[in-house]
């Protein structure tokens, strides 16, 4: 039993030495922060007051403790450069500073037991207890509390050791001094570290409510949106569909031109709830960028619509079953593409169309998709119109999407009028070869009605 808790002791005990090695025992850099006003004035002042350390040291060792000029300035300088060598390490000048501090305590003491430094202080000089407190300061300024007790601690028991158990003859003892002194400046340390880490996480703390705040202003916004969304367009879309299906039926022997075209609009109709109520879900989604689930059993995203390259045909018949003459012409080896890059050509073709249908009535349209070693080329273009365009209720908003698409694709893309009166749009969206299973559009958002 007794060998049992002689383990145990033995354990914590190899496990205290072993944390105060890796407390000590280490080299780190920890530079000391600048001045918020004046960038390097904290690392003058300690340069300063390392000059004086230095020659307070060789002078009181020299003069009072009878100890030699080399050895002296040895001791001196090392105290010194210790307090320079904290502002960036300072767990290894603070054991510069101890052995200093050591070599001359011992270097007094063989002085005073051969008579020849009569009541001078110590085990340790002023200018020792100087540089050491300062060292100690800029220790428990940079290092956990933890190390800075171990540190304040080991300096505490060398001065009992080497004043209390060594001792000397005829001296002005230090000692008492040393440990409140030094018990202070660690004090004051920890306090002022504990303070300025208390500022960081409270500014950090207000940062992240500022952030919770935008965030929830934006999530109301969205949600206002998605209520007008909802709540207009929705019912308006409704009504033009149940109008559509009842139309046929209000007329006596319907031409099937009629029908095909009220079928058409009310195909439509639904098509564009459909997209609506992904795009609400994507509005009313407190993290619309994160991937969507898959809806079991279809395979597809329930909130946002990721139209590709496939539904073109089917999106060029919609537009001419609206009047509008279209050709398309598909070129080069078609291959895999990011799903971002898909839908956005599928959106471009999609808007220059719609913008044919509005602003160039009678016009012949001409799609051209053109699969390259290095993207895709898409090519709208439209001939001259023989009708006069209708004012259009729009924002003029579709050319604005285009560009930002290809932007967040980093393609490039030119609109511009034709000499014959036409228009064309022209956009390259870059895909470097193997890149089938990623997306350089970070997954893009469908966000168009």
């Amino acid at each position: 039993m007794g060998t049992g808790i002689q383990h145990q002791v033995m354990g914590r005990v190899l496990r205290w030495l072993r944390v105060l090695r890796d407390d000590l025992w280490t080299a780190r850099p920890d530079p000391l922060p600048a001045s918020m006003w004046l960038r390097w004035l904290p690392h003058g002042v300690l340069c300063m007051v390392a000059v004086g350390v230095t020659f307070g040291a060789v002078g009181q060792l020299v003069d009072n403790g009878g100890v030699g000029l080399q050895l002296a300035f040895v001791i001196g300088l090392a105290q010194g450069a210790a307090v320079v060598f904290a502002m960036w390490r300072p767990v290894p000048a603070w054991w510069l500073s101890t052995v200093a501090m050591l070599v001359g305590a011992f270097e007094v003491r063989r002085q005073l037991l051969a008579g020849g430094a009569p009541d001078f202080t110590w085990p340790w000089t002023s200018a020792g207890l100087i540089g050491h407190m300062t060292v100690l300061l800029l220790l428990a300024l940079r290092v956990r509390t933890r190390v800075s007790v171990e540190a304040l601690a080991l300096n505490l028991l060398l001065t009992y050791v080497v004043q209390g158990l060594v001792g000397a003859a005829d001296y002005s003892p230090t000692g008492l001094l040393a440990v409140i002194l030094f018990t202070v400046v660690v004090l004051l340390g920890t306090a002022l570290r504990g303070r300025r880490e208390a500022r960081r996480e409270l500014i950090e703390q207000t940062s992240l409510t500022a952030e919770e705040r935008a965030r929830r202003t934006l999530l109301e916004e969205r949600s206002r949106i998605a209520r007008e969304l909802h709540d207009v367009v929705a019912h308006h879309m409704s009504v033009i569909s149940i109008q559509a299906q009842v139309a046929p039926h209000l007329v006596e022997n319907p031409p099937e031109e009629l029908k095909e075209n009220l079928a058409g609009i009310r195909q439509n109709a639904l098509e564009a709830l459909t997209e609506l109520r992904r795009v609400l879900g994507v509005l009313r989604s407190e993290h619309p960028d994160a991937p969507d689930p898959v809806e079991p059993g279809t395979g597809t995203a329930p909130h946002t619509p990721q139209p590709t390259l496939d539904r073109i045909e089917a999106l060029v018949e919609n537009t001419r079953a609206a009047g509008l003459r279209v050709e398309v012409d598909v070129r080069g080896e078609p291959r895999p593409l990011p799903p971002g890059l898909e839908l956005s050509a599928y959106r471009i073709v999609q808007e220059a169309l719609s913008n044919v249908l509005r602003h160039a009535p009678g016009a012949v349209a001409h799609v051209e998709l053109r699969h390259t070693a290095f993207g895709l080329i898409v090519d709208v273009v439209n001939s001259r119109p023989t009708g006069s365009a209708p004012t259009s209720p729009g924002a003029g908003h579709g050319l604005l999407g285009m560009r930002e698409r290809v932007g967040m694709l980093n393609g490039s893309m030119t609109a511009h009028p034709l000499p014959d009166g036409g228009y064309k749009v022209f956009a390259f969206l870059p895909a470097r070869p193997g890149t089938e299973a990623s997306d350089p559009a970070g997954d893009l958002k469908d966000g168009t009605v």
